[in-house]
């Protein structure tokens, strides 16, 4: 009998009004439609617009009990990237793990942000895609596109399809052309 699930911990740090919980949930969602089993679940400081949060999923092929906040995750998401000099926001990364962050400049200038973690480092120009493509610098749903081209967590079509559910009309496919592009740009 097995008793532990394999389990996924993925943590999403971002500011109030950027759309880390909404990333989250989708994510979640995404996963559901899969068939897998999930928890979703924000941490807040103050609540208000700019201040740091951090929201969490956890995700597995099988059914687990565990709720707990993800102090160890296998995935950090930074869609803020003003939050690498205020936050640790690799604190408790496992070795080995990704990290995924909302960057425009050059990939080797990440580094610095990163020393002694030994993880795989992505990036994509989520506020630069979110601002093109849906009008707006709220880059939560582009910042889900790299995520998922880089670890297939889930399908993108999965993350297309909650996306279209949550957001109707031409914020929903302005959205989908944002997380498309994300896919198709992340390094």
């Amino acid at each position: 009998m097995k008793i532990l699930a394999e389990i996924t911990d993925v943590r999403i740090n971002g500011r109030g009004g950027q759309g880390a919980v909404t990333a989250s949930r989708l994510l979640a969602e995404a996963a559901i439609l899969e068939g897998q089993y999930v928890h979703a679940f924000p941490n807040f400081g103050p609540e208000r617009a700019g201040a740091p949060v951090t929201s969490f999923a956890r995700i597995s092929p099988e059914p687990f009990y565990e709720k707990t906040e993800v102090y160890e995750p296998h995935i950090v998401v930074v869609i803020d990237p003003t939050l690498l000099d205020d936050v640790p926001v690799v604190e408790g990364l496992r070795d080995g793990g990704t990290i995924v962050v909302n960057y425009d400049g050059e990939k080797d200038s990440l580094v610095k942000y990163f020393e002694g973690v030994h993880a795989n480092i992505y990036k994509v120009a989520g506020s630069i895609i979110a601002t093109e493509e849906i009008g707006r610098n709220v880059p939560n749903l582009v910042m889900l596109g790299a995520l998922i081209k880089v670890t297939k967590l889930v399908k993108v079509e999965s993350l297309i399809k909650v996306t279209l559910n949550r957001f109707k009309g031409v914020l929903g496919e302005k959205n989908v052309v944002a997380i498309n592009r994300a896919f198709e740009e992340v390094e």
